[in-house]
């Protein structure tokens, strides 16, 4: 009987021994597959701060090269060239392009007083709806809100809504959005 106690007693401690070894080499075999744990958020933190260092030098590249050849910044933030190719705000801008200039100075694909920055006629057509509809939402806002700056808007800025990777060129699409939203944000901000 004593040695049948003993068996079920040696057999016992044989088990809870393989248990607490397997548990061991378990976890050690965990900690060698991922030894670091805070490893992503160190390289994202690296990624984040190489691209926003990029970001300063280009920017500070662009000031450079902006300084060089003269001009200004309007109160929006915007560059203006004092070069002999700038004739100003009201001969470039707004009322050239289309409210107060209806006669033969059209500039654009179909006449439609907008630039042409390449890409398919879907894609010039989809950005210009999508910035001018935004454009008049912003302006709508804004002239309840009693403010103006059509420049200091998020969709401005990033220029992308209902963008496609289909449709190409993203910096073409952001042109055509951008350029059709000041007109829209012009037009909602008048009532129209």
């Amino acid at each position: 009987m004593k040695l049948n106690n003993m068996k079920n007693f040696g057999g016992a401690i044989l088990g809870l021994l393989l248990f607490l070894g397997i548990t061991l080499v378990s976890s050690t075999t965990a900690q060698a597959q991922y030894p670091y744990q805070d490893q992503d958020y160190y390289r994202r933190q690296r990624q984040y701060e190489r691209e926003r260092q990029e970001r300063e030098r280009q920017l500070q590249l662009e000031r450079q090269r902006q300084a060089s050849q003269g001009g200004w910044y309007d109160q929006y933030g915007n560059w203006h060239s004092n070069s002999s190719n700038n004739q100003g705000y009201y001969n470039q801008g707004y009322y050239n392009q289309g409210y107060y200039n209806q006669g033969s100075n059209r500039r654009g694909r179909n006449a439609d007083n907008y630039g042409n920055y390449g890409g398919s006629y879907q894609m010039r057509q989809t950005a210009l709806n999508a910035g001018y509809n935004a454009g008049v939402r912003a302006g709508r806002d804004d002239r309840r809100n009693g403010r103006y700056n059509p420049y200091g808007h998020g969709e401005y800025r990033s220029g992308t809504r209902d963008f496609n990777s289909g449709y190409g060129d993203r910096s073409a699409y952001q042109q055509y959005f951008r350029e059709a939203f000041i007109n829209g944000y012009a037009d909602g901000y008048r009532g129209y």
